[in-house]
């Protein structure tokens, strides 16, 4: 059914005049819905465009500030002896492209655009304070998030139909944070990037699970004291199934 739908889409797209927009784009859906046993979710871009190019999709998730800390020892303990504040760090940063981005632009088009990982920009709210170490947090983070899955670059999934016609495929892995997502669909002709279209993109917790998480961060005291007394309940049946063995 979603194939048909897609196919469908994608018909009437190539059948639009595209003389004044060279890029017209859209999202198999606008809304990832986060239930109890939420194991990730694919994000199907399609599209068409006024003729040959190279074509690149970046998602981006809502920035929060992240604290990158460095282990030093002390006493012979391993023990977080320094940090540095990203003020920005966007949760989620994947990118698909029809090529390596590195064949399709140049550097500095990468670092003007914030195409791949290492053309984000992550910076402490004062850069100028610790300029030395900036390099080195900035590359843990990377690190901490790719482990997750959280920055990915992945080429070669943008594929044509065609000329004109592509698809992209992107996954969000289990541990995605929820919020708006920022999905930006760049057409690439000659090292130069012709249109750059945005689409939001809405991840969000419904259900069961949404009521939890609303609950325990508006009513937190609340919630923490109902957690201990199921706790202490947990303990006390099974401290008397074990008195009657």
């Amino acid at each position: 059914m979603m194939r048909a739908l897609l196919l469908g889409a994608l018909a009437m797209l190539a059948s639009m005049p595209l003389r004044a927009q060279p890029l017209v784009a859209d999202l198999s859906q606008h809304l990832v819905a986060i239930t109890a046993g939420f194991t990730g979710a694919d994000i199907v871009m399609f599209g068409a465009t006024d003729g040959p190019g190279d074509v690149v999709v970046v998602v981006t998730g809502p920035p929060k500030p992240t604290i990158v800390r460095r282990k030093g020892r002390l006493a012979g303990i391993w023990v977080n002896r320094e940090s540095m504040l990203f003020a920005d760090a966007p949760t989620f940063y994947g990118v698909v492209s029809s090529k390596p981005i590195d064949e399709i632009l140049s550097p500095q088009q990468l670092d003007r655009h914030q195409i791949g990982v290492d053309h984000v920009r992550l910076l402490p709210p004062n850069p100028e304070a610790r300029r030395d170490d900036i390099p080195e947090f900035r590359e843990a983070l990377v690190r901490a998030r790719q482990r997750d899955g959280l920055f990915t670059t992945e080429p070669g999934k943008v594929t044509f139909l065609g000329e004109r016609l592509f698809r992209a495929r992107m996954t969000l892995p289990a541990r995605v944070n929820t919020g708006t997502y920022r999905v930006q669909v760049i057409l690439v002709r000659d090292g130069q990037v012709v249109t750059v279209q945005t689409t939001p993109l809405l991840v969000s917790k419904i259900g069961f699970s949404a009521d939890v998480f609303d609950f325990a961060h508006h009513d937190s005291a609340f919630y923490g004291l109902i957690a201990i007394l199921i706790a202490a309940a947990a303990g006390w049946t099974a401290a008397a199934a074990f008195r009657r063995i």
